[in-house]
Order: C-alpha cells, then sequence, then structure tokens
C-alpha cells in the first residue's frame, strides 16, 4: 500500500480501511525496502527545501540559493524515475493483465507532466 490510508463511508474515500465496494480509490503496493528507500530520499530532499528556506532568511547569495534549488530539483526527478519505473513493472503490468487497457492513456497522461 501506498503512504496514504484512506477509509470510505457514505460521503466518500476519506481515511482507513475501506470496505465500500464502490470506493475508487487506489493504492500501491510496494516493498518495504523500495518505500525505505523512496522515504530515506524525501527525507533528505525535505532538508534540503529547510536549507533553501533558511538561505533565503539569511539573504545568502541568489547564485548559491539557484544551485541548491537545482539539486532539489534533481533529487524529485531521480524520485519521480524510481516510481515510474515501479509503476511500469508492477501496477501497469496487473492492470493491462487484468484488460484495462486504459491505463495507457493515463501513463501517457502522466508521463506528459512529467516531462513539461
Amino acid at each position: 500500500m501506498n503512504d496514504i490510508d484512506f477509509k470510505c463511508d457514505e460521503q466518500g474515500c476519506v481515511a482507513a480501511d475501506c470496505t465500500n465496494e464502490g470506493c475508487s480509490h487506489r493504492t500501491s503496493s510496494r516493498s518495504q525496502k523500495a518505500k525505505a528507500s523512496l522515504i530515506a530520499r524525501l527525507n533528505r530532499i525535505e532538508g534540503q527545501v529547510r536549507g533553501i528556506k533558511g538561505m533565503i532568511e539569511k539573504d545568502v547569495y541568489c547564485d548559491d540559493v539557484l544551485n541548491q534549488i537545482s539539486a532539489v530539483q534533481s533529487a524529485m526527478k531521480s524520485v519521480s524515475r524510481l516510481l515510474l519505473e515501479g509503476h511500469l513493472k508492477s501496477c501497469l503490468v496487473s492492470r493491462i493483465k487484468a484488460g484495462e487497457d486504459e491505463v495507457l492513456d493515463e501513463l501517457l497522461e502522466t508521463i506528459e507532466k512529467m516531462t513539461k
């Protein structure tokens, strides 16, 4: 399962332990190792972003701040690539095998957003 838990009630999906048949939320299964790796990367990125905020607060030279922003963007792209790889090898394959060919259109839209 992903890091977001949902619960369905009469108003829809809102938190953990879904049992409603009509619920449309989706989750992904990741190995503990993959999840830990992604979380570690995101924690480092979070620290970098806090560092950038501190640089702004301290009036650090713009070029230095921009270099740190570039590093964060690169790290986020790396996380995106890892998630995309997992999605292709797991979620996408499973849904295509289940006859859900519309997942290809969803993937194309996601790739388009990623490459903007």
